[in-house]
């Protein structure tokens, strides 16, 4: 039996894997460790494992690059096999549910029921009585699995399987008060999928990934001026180009973004929309934007000017404290992508 009782978060994204570790200290959370290491281009596609071998390593970087000792881990899956639905059924114990939820969920789930793995959570009483509203989580076993071999073969544990929209409620939980009768988007933009998980009397009401992200800006800026994944990839970010990259007109980028980021809010947007249509009693008082995709410039304001709701960042350490042994570069260029891990960090700490 170790000591310790913390989880690694592990957010295995498809451009990066990224760990933290979190300790509660008195004052509140403190960030212990933070690894991050970069993953190949088309290791994953579309939440498919492509190259094992490469994301196993990447994994291992991380965690050595963070000086991380803790084995066990706590991850999240997301993309097309994953559902999550909020049904609503009669009222019943929680062990009549534990019986009766394969044949409830062959109803709401597209995949044979014999290929997922199946977990649930009971919300709260129905609006009416005699109902009760269920938070239904299936993942197709194959997905489980592609985790599970890439976490052991890295010599890791694998303790906790979230849903990446969860992990980012938890890291909002865990950072702002939120007022339990406000209606609030969360919205993460990673590099090839966008978490979208809408909370509503605390809970999620609403939760959507969607296949885009930030790829789609790094792609338009090579098109646009026919320069290197790498160098795109630093243009996206904060223009900081390369000395040899003087011909880049910022104007160009300006443009090639400007697309990209109209695109993708138009596809959040019609989520928003979908939700805002099926639960009229629920309206969304404000969104708050992660993930290193949200990073682009005027993200936040052609969101607010798309939505005509108010947007702002969130930021996954708003109350975490770091240790000086923290690079303060890394915090800078990474903070903003570690909503999934740092929420994922949080679950031993809540236990």
């Amino acid at each position: 039996m170790g000591k310790s009782k913390s989880l690694v978060g592990l957010d295995i994204g498809s451009s990066s894997v990224k760990a933290v570790e979190l300790a509660v200290k008195p004052k509140g959370l403190e960030l212990l460790h933070l690894g991050v290491a970069k993953l190949p281009p088309e290791a994953i596609v579309q939440g498919a494992f492509l190259n094992a071998g490469a994301i196993t390593e990447a994994v291992r970087e991380a965690i050595d690059a963070g000086g991380i000792k803790t084995k066990t881990v706590a991850t999240a899956v997301s993309g097309h096999s994953v559902i999550v639905k909020k049904i609503s059924l009669p009222t019943m114990t929680r062990e009549e549910l534990e019986e009766s939820i394969r044949w409830e969920a062959e109803q709401y789930i597209p995949f044979d029921i014999n290929e997922v793995n199946l977990d649930f959570q009971i919300l709260h009483t129905g609006e009416q009585e005699g109902q009760m509203d269920v938070l239904l989580v299936a993942a197709k076993k194959d997905l489980i699995d592609d985790y599970v071999h890439v976490i052991t073969d890295a010599g890791l544990r694998p303790a906790v399987l979230d849903v990446a929209a969860f992990a980012v409620e938890n890291a909002f939980e865990g950072n702002y008060q939120v007022p339990a009768n406000e209606v609030v988007a969360l919205v993460n933009v990673g590099s090839q999928t966008v978490n979208i998980n809408i909370l509503a009397k605390g809970a999620p009401a609403f939760t959507r990934d969607i296949s885009t992200g930030g790829n789609a800006f790094t792609e338009e800026i090579q098109k646009a001026l026919s320069v290197s994944w790498e160098e795109a990839e630093r243009i996206k970010i904060g223009g900081r180009a390369r000395e040899e990259s003087h011909d880049v007109v910022p104007h160009e980028v300006e443009q090639a973004v400007r697309g990209v980021t109209e695109n993708v809010i138009g596809e959040i947007s019609r989520s928003l929309d979908f939700f805002a249509a099926t639960a009229a009693d629920s309206r969304i008082s404000r969104v708050m934007v992660a993930g290193g995709g949200s990073r682009v410039s005027g993200f936040e304001s052609v969101f607010q000017g798309k939505t005509n709701l108010p947007v702002a960042r969130l930021n996954p350490l708003e109350r975490v404290v770091s240790t000086h042994k923290i690079d303060a570069d890394l915090l800078e260029e990474w903070g903003p992508s570690l909503a999934v891990a740092v929420g994922l960090a949080m679950r031993r700490v809540e236990a």
